[in-house]
């Protein structure tokens, strides 16, 4: 682990440190007692801070600290799921198309094609409009717009490499494709594919975030960045400071997955 800390360079480590401290935060949180994001307290909206509600309270007198506590973890999960499903569905996808007959990947092209034209956010809003609040569905939207990314770079990647010497040598002393994908294919990928993945991540939470504006993702009463954002905006004269705070967030997560983004010089 040290090893792979020192081999990135000071902007990636930067990125890993504020994402690791706000996910140990959001983790630990609960523990000191802050477990209640949808506990409402009517008498106490807008409850200035305190040593019972350590970031103060929203318009309904809910825990400031717990609700971003647990949307960070709703963030971090949804984001690592959309790009744990891409990464792998593109990935496949890019080797099939490079390593098959031509008419299997123009075929693939073409729904890769098909899928980019229409603008990402709004394939994730279709989608999601099927069934408004549904986890699963913004899930899929997200997935469904990621994974092309991974299928174009791997593709072109693939491609070169499938009639190179070192694949048609390891061919001829009968390995088969999964260790020729290990030997060959992966290490000439891997890069690309971690640095897609850390852009894509904060994609991910930035389009949690947007369908939250337009109230067509997670529903209320959910702590998610976005759908905090819509609610806290009405009051943005009377509490801005409490406004602040999920943008604050959100700001910083997507900043720290741009950082691990980062490529070596």
């Amino acid at each position: 682990m040290s090893r792979l800390f020192h081999a990135l360079t000071l902007g990636q480590r930067c990125g890993a440190l504020l994402l690791l401290s706000l996910l140990a935060a959001a983790w630990l949180v609960p523990l000191f007692g802050y477990n209640q994001p949808n506990v409402q307290h009517l008498s106490a909206a807008f409850a200035p801070i305190s040593a019972a509600q350590p970031l103060g309270a929203d318009q309904f007198g809910r825990d400031m600290l717990a609700r971003l506590a647990a949307a960070v973890r709703l963030s971090f999960g949804l984001s690592l799921l959309c790009v744990g499903s891409a990464a792998v569905f593109g990935i496949l996808l890019g080797v099939v198309a490079a390593w098959s007959q031509p008419w299997c990947d123009k075929l693939l092209n073409f729904i890769a094609n098909t899928v980019m034209a229409l603008p990402g956010l709004v394939l994730v809003l279709l989608i999601s409009g099927i069934a408004p609040g549904s986890f699963i569905m913004l899930y899929l939207g997200i997935a469904l717009t990621l994974w092309v990314e991974y299928f174009r770079v791997v593709r072109a990647t693939v491609q070169p490499l499938v009639h190179s010497p070192e694949i048609e040598c390891s061919r001829l002393l009968g390995f088969g494709r999964w260790y020729l994908f290990k030997r060959h294919i992966w290490p000439a990928i891997a890069s690309n594919v971690l640095t897609l993945a850390a852009f894509g991540a904060a994609t991910s939470i930035l389009m949690m975030a947007s369908t939250g504006f337009v109230y067509a993702g997670l529903k209320p009463p959910t702590a998610e960045l976005g759908l905090m954002i819509v609610e806290l905006f009405p009051y943005f004269a009377e509490a801005t400071w409490v406004l602040i705070q999920p943008l604050c967030v959100l700001v910083l997560m997507v900043l720290g997955f741009n950082l691990l983004a980062g490529q070596k010089a």
